[in-house]
């Protein structure tokens, strides 16, 4: 409740520890790498690859793992509910959450300290090469969905995930190792039967499917740097990721929706009218993007998805 209630001060919605070491899904990890589904995110495929195994060989003063969550969901409705207009992930809406939960995670290491007295952190925010999902796992967050997103029974999967690696151990901070839930998707095969380009496949092991990312919409408008995007995808009407296997999945039917100002949709990004995203010069596109995600596609991507889903 300690962990718990600090979390909460420092506007995390979800917190969970476990103890920095080895993380038994990095075999499940390589398999996916060498089965060629990283596609063009070689990041994830070259020798930073080899430090996921271990949380230590990213930290090596590393002994308790913190993981947190943070939701972003809205009113606004679901991708599937809305036609007649582009699609923009609803992560990218608002502020770009690198920033707003590397400050909230910072809070958090300054109030531990407070209390717990001085240990050596780092935050990462996307920064690490981590199996946060596991990681988030094994904390006790939720269990792994058939999409591969992190689900939890309460929140649903509409959350950001961050990490604080401390020195100090658990019993130092006097916080409980999580727990890792059960799988509770069941028999459901909501996600993978509405999944237009069916990038989520079946694969041995632990989980049973996992993400192609060559088949993925939002891999390849966000991620690729292809000048064209496969002509057999049905991209439409995604020009900047897709939300669809979250939108249709059960656990998000009750997922809380947040009145966080950092993640309510900025004007225009929800529900885009196809004339004025192609009106967009670029010098107005980097004004109405700034500090969104939606600068990773950069101005050349953006182009090439806005002709590849068909705006």
């Amino acid at each position: 409740m300690f962990l718990v209630q600090i979390a909460a001060d420092c506007k995390l919605d979800l917190i969970g520890a476990v103890e920095a070491g080895e993380v038994a899904e990095y075999g499940f990890y390589e398999d996916w790498v060498r089965r060629g589904n990283a596609s063009g995110m070689n990041y994830l495929a070259d020798h930073r690859g080899e430090l996921r195994r271990d949380v230590r060989l990213v930290m090596p003063s590393a002994r308790t793992v913190i993981v947190a969550g943070v939701l972003y969901n809205s009113r606004a409705p679901y991708s599937t509910e809305v036609s007649n207009s582009a699609w923009i992930s609803r992560y990218a809406w608002g502020e770009d959450y690198h920033e707003v939960l590397r400050r909230r995670l910072e809070e958090l290491a300054g109030r531990l300290r407070a209390v717990c007295g001085e240990f050596e952190y780092r935050v990462c925010v996307d920064t690490a090469p981590l199996l946060e999902r596991a990681l988030a796992r094994r904390a006790g967050l939720g269990w792994i969905g058939k999409n591969t997103c992190l689900i939890n029974e309460q929140q649903g999967s509409w959350f950001f995930l961050g990490e604080l690696l401390v020195s100090a151990t658990l019993a130092e901070l006097g916080v409980e190792p999580g727990e890792a839930p059960p799988d509770r998707c069941g028999t459901c095969t909501a996600c993978i039967d509405a999944c237009p380009t069916e990038a989520i496949v079946p694969v041995e092991g632990a989980h049973g499917w996992e993400i192609d990312s060559r088949r993925c919409i939002s891999y390849h408008t966000i991620e690729s740097k292809e000048p064209a995007l496969p002509a057999d995808l049905a991209i439409a009407p995604h020009v900047f990721g897709c939300d669809i296997c979250q939108d249709v999945c059960p656990w998000n039917r009750r997922a809380p929706v947040t009145l966080d100002p950092a993640f309510q949709p900025r004007e225009g990004l929800f529900a885009p009218q196809w004339e004025d995203l192609e009106a967009m010069t670029e010098e107005e596109w980097r004004e109405k993007f700034r500090g969104s995600p939606v600068k990773r596609a950069k101005w050349r991507g953006w182009r090439r998805n806005l002709r590849a889903a068909g705006g």
